[in-house]
């Protein structure tokens, strides 16, 4: 690893003073996406297509590119990727057929909710209880909580959702949990568990849609 646990936590506390207050205003728009799914309609599927693309392009170009490629060169890889996702979200919000959310009463909501309670309050506190102190920890708009909220958010989706807008931040909920082992960030493991929940999900309920097909009644 090209850097060290306190490299790692001094970006944080760079990061944190040379954007704040831009924190507030993150968790704001991630509160007026929550807040639009429950209006289930095309407009605010837009919006809230529309504010993962923000917070996606925040992440790559503002955390990766601007402060944490100083101590990891691959993390011009990750901000690629990043802009990458932030425009498959932009897509969405703009393509011809849009995206609607939804809270329902399914055990997929209840994990939505889980995850995207737990981005918000949940992963702060959880890095307090570790240890780590404002401004040297990981604040909402960076990768990590954020990737766990977007998770949270397409787990809402009441209509389909391309696998590939779920590949990057899949992908990074896998490479950011390594934190947890490597840099000592507990709070991380909640990627790897996200990611999982996400996973499991997906599985059943294509279960689900094939163990309708196979008892399906015949037509003829």
């Amino acid at each position: 690893m090209p850097f060290t646990q306190s490299q790692f936590f001094e970006v944080f506390a760079r990061y944190n003073e040379a954007t704040w207050p831009a924190q507030l205003i993150l968790i704001a728009l991630a509160i007026a996406a929550v807040v639009l799914a429950f209006h289930r309609s095309a407009a605010a599927g837009r919006l809230i297509c529309a504010i993962l693309a923000m917070l996606w392009m925040w992440m790559g170009v503002v955390y990766h590119a601007g402060f944490f490629a100083e101590v990891n060169p691959p993390a011009r890889i990750f901000a690629i990727l990043f802009v990458v996702q932030s425009f498959l979200f932009l897509r969405l919000a703009t393509g011809r057929s849009s995206v609607r959310f939804s809270l329902r009463g399914d055990v997929r909501s209840v994990i939505a909710g889980i995850l995207i309670v737990f981005a918000l309050p949940g992963y702060a506190v959880l890095s307090v209880l570790a240890g780590h102190n404002y401004p040297g920890q990981p604040t909402f708009g960076l990768p990590c909580p954020t990737t766990i909220f977007t998770l949270g958010l397409l787990l809402l989706a009441s209509s389909a959702i391309p696998r590939s807008v779920f590949a990057i931040p899949m992908a990074w909920a896998v490479v950011g949990s390594t934190g947890a082992f490597l840099l000592g960030v507990p709070e991380d493991l909640s990627l790897l568990m996200a990611a999982l929940a996400t996973a499991g999900v997906w599985v059943t309920g294509l279960l689900k849609r094939k163990a309708a097909r196979y008892h399906a009644p015949l037509s003829f």
